[in-house]
């Protein structure tokens, strides 16, 4: 899986999540840059991408994420095991 192929279907995540079909992630987004992104929305977030994905978050990793591009970056490592 390339990078460009986990951003789309994040960018499609992101979109559903937040019902928002303007939204396009990159390696720099936070929940600063998403107007309802909060507390909640972001479990639903993290559930949601655990399921496009077909994987589960560790606590250490779901706590320790900055950015989305940290999300990807643990799904590329993922995808390439």
């Amino acid at each position: 899986m390339k990078k460009e192929e986990i951003y789309e279907r994040l960018n499609n995540v992101f979109r559903d999540i937040f019902d928002d079909e303007s939204i396009v992630v990159n390696e720099n987004t936070t929940a600063n840059d998403i107007e309802d992104w909060d507390s909640l929305e972001h479990i639903n977030l993290i559930v949601a991408v655990e399921q496009e994905f077909g994987m589960k978050f560790n606590m250490n990793e779901v706590t320790s994420m900055k950015n989305v591009g940290e999300m990807a970056s643990i799904i590329l490592e993922r995808a390439t095991k």
